[in-house]
């Protein structure tokens, strides 16, 4: 009976020095072929994850196992199935991409026979063909996070694991490397574990989204399951006049509870049964407020996150401790 090649973990723990608790018992479970996106701020816990599952960095607890292989007890296995690209790629200057391909596909025991041809089928997949002659130190972010991947699917591993791989990125670049995470899964039936604070990320690729804070994970579902479960839409204002946002906000108290928004504007969750955007309308021009721009969002992944943890997703967290101030 062949293994599994999804992922498991069960109360994955990771603490560091000084009692930092970076991963807090975390329970996964990545199916095969899934694409599974791991959603939080920076400091939340994601690449800590990563770490571990990728046998880069030693629980401190609990136990997982990647296609089927114990992270601790069977790491040589692991790294032969998995393919990686972190946060910090491993790139040499001085050689071309094309040198990169040919020593991964070398490091992998490829034959010499099939070097050449796989390093040309990955640089023309992930659009460096042109420049795969040219020395790394010349690519821009872009192009290094395009040779990243390329470099982790030399030897076709069955799950890849993405470690924020478009932070950086122009939204050109962003997209390219999107349709070809999403080809992967699709066409190849590679199982993916991506890592990312980019809400829109998350929701274009993934198929399920576990949504971590402060190292536990605090809601796990499909996005539309999730964007389902808060269920409410917010209607944001902006006052004509400044003078009179707290006017408007008053009004707006009627139809739900405020949630933050930029200065400017005032934005309220819809309680149940509150009415749309015409009552909202009537409400304001009763009491002669005028707003210079009124929209109704429907619910996103940041309301999610909100809900879940009673603060916006974009910009919270801080820093993860570094590996080298791991706790043995």
């Amino acid at each position: 009976m062949g293994r599994s090649e999804g992922i498991e973990a069960e109360g994955l723990v990771r603490k560091f020095k000084g009692g930092v608790t970076a991963v807090d018992g975390v329970d996964l479970r990545v199916e095969p072929g899934e694409v599974y996106g791991f959603l939080g701020p920076n400091g939340a816990g994601k690449s800590t994850m990563v770490l571990m599952l990728t046998t880069l960095l030693p629980p401190s607890g609990g136990t997982a196992r990647v296609a089927g292989y114990d992270i601790v007890k069977e790491g040589p296995q692991v790294r032969a199935v998995i393919g990686a690209a972190l946060q910090e790629a491993a790139l040499d200057n001085f050689l071309t991409g094309r040198d990169h391909l040919r020593l991964q596909a070398a490091l992998h025991g490829l034959p010499r026979a099939e070097r050449r041809k796989r390093g040309d089928e990955l640089l023309e997949r992930v659009g460096l063909s042109e420049a795969a002659d040219r020395r790394v130190r010349g690519y821009s972010g872009g192009m290094k996070r395009r040779l990243d991947l390329a470099l982790a699917l030399v030897h076709r591993p069955r799950i890849l694991f993405l470690d924020e791989p478009t932070t950086g990125l122009d939204p050109q670049s962003r997209s390219a490397l999107w349709a070809e995470v999403s080809r992967l899964a699709r066409d190849d039936g590679v199982t993916v574990f991506l890592t990312t604070q980019y809400l829109e990320e998350a929701d274009v690729l993934a198929d399920r989204v576990g949504i971590i804070d402060r190292g536990k994970i605090v809601a796990e579902d499909t996005p539309e399951a999730l964007k389902a479960e808060i269920g409410r839409p917010s209607v944001e204002a902006t006052p004509a006049n400044r003078d009179e946002r707290d006017a408007v906000a008053r009004v707006l108290s009627q139809f739900g509870q405020e949630i933050p928004s930029q200065p400017e504007t005032v934005s309220v969750r819809l309680g149940q049964g509150a009415g749309g955007l015409a009552d909202v309308v009537r409400a304001l021009d009763a009491e002669n407020l005028k707003v210079s721009n009124l929209r109704l969002d429907e619910p996103t992944l940041d309301d999610v996150f909100l809900e879940k943890t009673g603060r916006s997703l974009e910009g919270a967290g801080g820093d993860e401790p570094e590996a080298g101030e791991a706790q043995t």
